[in-house]
C-alpha cells in the first residue's frame, strides 16, 4: 500500500516564515515613515513654525505695491542744493505729486491737490515752502491763478505739475507770466497735455526742467490723455 506522509514539520515552518514576515514588515513600516517625515523635514527650504504654510505650483511673488502719495526720487542731490520729484496726474484718476527733499507737498493723500495746475513756491535760498496753490482751468476761472503768479516773490523757486485739463481757461496774460518764470512750452500747452515745469521768478533765460506730452489720440496710453509726466533733480539755491 502507497502511504502519502504529510508532514506537520513542512507547515509549521511555513507559518513561522510568514510570522516572522509579519513581525518584520510591522517594524519596517513606522522606520519607513519616520525615514520619509525626517528627509521632507530637513530638505523643505522653509522653517516650520507652528503656522500653516500653503505652496502654490509656479507661484509668482506678488509684485510690490507702492503706496499712494508717496515720493521716489531717485536723484541724490548735494546737501546745498535742494531736491525736488514732480509727477502729473494720469488722466482724470490719479492725482499729481509734488515733493522737495523726498517729502510730499502736493498730492491727494493731503487733499491739496486738484484737476488743472498745481503750483509750490519755494524760498530760493533755503528751500522753505511759501505757498500752495490748485487753479482748475476747465471748470475754475483764470483770475486766481494770474493773481497767484503776479504776487510770487523774487527770488523764488516755483514748480507746476498738471492733473486732468491744464488749459482750456489759460489766457495770454497767464500764458505770459508763466512763460516770464522760464517756461518754453506754456505757449502751446493745449488741452488735456501732461505738464511738469520748474521755473523761478527773477531768473534769465529759459528753464531746461521742463517736460510736456501733446494730447494727440494716436499716442494716447488712457484713453483720451496722454502718459504721465515724471521730472526730478537738484536745484541750485539762490545766491541773492
Amino acid at each position: 500500500m502507497l502511504t502519502i506522509k504529510v508532514g506537520k514539520t513542512s507547515l509549521t515552518e511555513q507559518s513561522r516564515l510568514i510570522v516572522w514576515l509579519l513581525k518584520a514588515a510591522m517594524l519596517l513600516v513606522p522606520a519607513l515613515v519616520v525615514v520619509v517625515v525626517v528627509l521632507q523635514l530637513y530638505s523643505n527650504p522653509l522653517k516650520v513654525t507652528g503656522q500653516s504654510v500653503v505652496v502654490r505650483e509656479n507661484s509668482k511673488p506678488a509684485p510690490e505695491k507702492k503706496p499712494a502719495g508717496t515720493c521716489y526720487q531717485k536723484t541724490e542731490c548735494p546737501d546745498d542744493q535742494i531736491s525736488f520729484y514732480i509727477q502729473t496726474g494720469a488722466a482724470n484718476v490719479v492725482g499729481p505729486l509734488i515733493c522737495i527733499h523726498n517729502n510730499l507737498i502736493v498730492g491727494t493723500i493731503l487733499n491739496n491737490a486738484g484737476p488743472g495746475i498745481n503750483i509750490v513756491t519755494l524760498n530760493g535760498r533755503t528751500g522753505e515752502v511759501l505757498k500752495i496753490g490748485n487753479f482748475n482751468m476747465y471748470g475754475g476761472e483764470v483770475g486766481p491763478l494770474i493773481e497767484f503768479l503776479k504776487n510770487i516773490e523774487e527770488g523764488s523757486i516755483v514748480l507746476f505739475a498738471s492733473f486732468d485739463e491744464p488749459a482750456t481757461k489759460l489766457n495770454e496774460e497767464a500764458r505770459k507770466l508763466i512763460a516770464e518764470l522760464g517756461s518754453s512750452m506754456v505757449q502751446t500747452l493745449g488741452f488735456r497735455d501732461s505738464w511738469a515745469f520748474v521755473g523761478g521768478k527773477g531768473t534769465t533765460g529759459k528753464s531746461t526742467l521742463e517736460k510736456y506730452l501733446k494730447n494727440e489720440k494716436a499716442t494716447n496710453k488712457y484713453d483720451s490723455w496722454p502718459e504721465l509726466v515724471h521730472l526730478e533733480g537738484c536745484l541750485p539755491r539762490f545766491l541773492a
